[in-house]
């Protein structure tokens, strides 16, 4: 199973990560980019294939400027599901930290063919693919080129020169599609929470504590 490597990394009674099963599209293939403040701040480039989320970490972030190439780690699949993940990793899980799903769309092969999909997984495997964005930051034709050397799983992501094509910072644009927070307001959020549970927690002892002592 394409998922096998994702639900083995994940304990579900820790975290709100979705289980992984293979599901798709009705109509169009979607694309996903969720900011994640793991160990290190990463942008998690997300492409829909074959009933799952084929996935990219992208250390710097995506570019509409066709000079920058940016470095994409290809990373265990992720669940169709994902694609509106957004919350807090607690600590000890893995890839503990904050997300947001800072662009979503959906995309083509930039081929004309009687399937994008088909086109799509057969470029994959002779690693370079084309392909067009319709999303609500990142627009236009990319490229993920793999890198032959001593890392298997590094590729590049590169902007077309197209219409879309800018050497604006497209990263300022720094919040979510969904919930409209930034990491950071997500964070003092995930703060807030996690300060009044452990005052309910503290309390609970405290009353615990006082009957024990009646008794």
């Amino acid at each position: 199973m394409s998922l096998s490597k994702y639900n083995q990394k994940r304990d579900f009674k820790q975290t709100r990560e979705p289980k992984g099963k293979i599901e798709k599209s009705a109509n169009e293939l979607i694309f996903v980019v969720q900011k994640h403040a793991a160990s290190h701040l990463h942008y998690d480039f997300r492409l829909e294939m074959d009933g799952v989320l084929k996935s990219w970490a992208v250390p710097k972030g995506p570019s509409m400027d066709p000079e920058i190439k940016r470095l994409a780690m290809m990373v265990e699949d992720h669940p169709y599901s994902y694609k509106d993940f957004e919350g807090t990793i607690s600590e000890g899980n893995y890839g503990a930290g904050n997300v947001i799903v800072w662009d979503n769309g959906t995309y083509t092969s930039d081929e004309k063919t009687a399937s994008d999909e088909k086109q799509l997984l057969s470029d994959l495997a002779k690693g370079r693919l084309s392909f067009i964005l319709k999303g609500k930051k990142l627009k236009g034709e990319f490229s993920l080129v793999k890198l032959h050397g001593k890392q298997e799983n590094a590729w590049l992501l590169i902007k077309k020169n197209d219409k879309y094509a800018s050497d604006e910072d497209i990263l300022e644009k720094n919040k979510s599609v969904i919930s409209k927070r930034s990491l950071e307001q997500l964070e003092e959020k995930s703060k807030k929470l996690t300060s009044k549970t452990e005052e309910k927690t503290t309390e609970k002892k405290a009353v615990k504590k006082k009957v024990q002592s009646k008794s």
